[in-house]
């Protein structure tokens, strides 16, 4: 890995692993190469970026306890508003460098997401995007069948939240490291896909591998309750929601 690389990595760390966040760097140029040009990043193709991830943890060690000291705005979904707050902190502790942060629920003026989280996480290596292209003999026919990121260590129990990008850096020799193929058999890549596209409600492709770690029953309540009613459930009186995945 470059210098500047490790360097800025381990600073972005330094801020977030503890809080249950994982980084992992790509350049833009994977990302804008797999990609129709209406979605590409506008970032030269050597230019350093960070995709962040949630993982389980995240939830005890950076939401609850930003819920306990933050005055949340009501129109916002508060999950997003921590995300913000912690992702603001690390902008701050980067003063010296310039940092465009991208979040997973911001959207275009034509309604495009401004960026395709699960290719991110997928060119970063972070986790493998599995999608019906996948599958050598599919069995859905006309059928819309939506991809899934799967994670080597957590499976489903994951979210992809932002974007770190770093427009004044730029890495040409970082070498990309391919996301682990951990659903192995076409079996179960069609079981996954499956799960996800007709009964993602029941959490079942979250676990279509042994995980490290998953939800706690106390956020996987949260994250099933009605947002309306979400904040109530830990004892906070709060605001709207947007449904999303979680």
């Amino acid at each position: 890995m470059e210098k500047r690389v490790a360097h800025l990595e381990k600073r972005i760390r330094g801020t977030l692993e503890r809080l249950g966040f994982e980084i992992h760097p790509f350049k833009v140029g994977w990302y804008n190469a797999v990609l129709p040009s209406t979605f590409h990043l506008p970032y030269s193709d050597n230019t350093l970026a960070f995709v962040v991830l949630s993982i389980p943890a995240m939830f005890d060690k950076a939401f609850k306890p930003f819920l306990k000291n933050q005055l949340l705005e009501k129109i916002h979904d508060p999950v997003d508003q921590c995300i913000f707050h912690h992702l603001s902190l690390v902008r701050e502790s980067l003063a010296d460098q310039q940092v465009d942060i991208m979040y997973d629920y911001e959207m275009l003026p034509n309604r495009k997401p401004r960026f395709l989280a699960q290719t991110a996480a997928h060119v970063a290596g972070a986790a493998y995007y599995y999608q019906r292209k996948d599958v050598q003999q599919d069995p859905w026919g006309e059928k819309k069948i939506y991809g899934v990121c799967i994670h080597p260590c957590y499976g489903g129990w994951f979210a992809i939240r932002a974007l770190l990008i770093f427009p004044e850096v730029e890495v040409p020799f970082l070498q990309q490291n391919s996301p682990i193929d951990c659903v192995k058999t076409q079996g179960e890549k069609i079981e996954l896909l499956n799960k996800f596209n007709f009964h993602w409600q029941d959490w079942s492709y979250r676990d279509i591998i042994e995980v490290k770690e998953k939800y706690s029953e106390e956020q996987k309540m949260y994250f099933a309750t009605p947002p309306a009613e979400r904040l109530k459930l830990l004892g906070f009186q709060g605001g709207l929601q947007r449904n999303t995945m979680h």
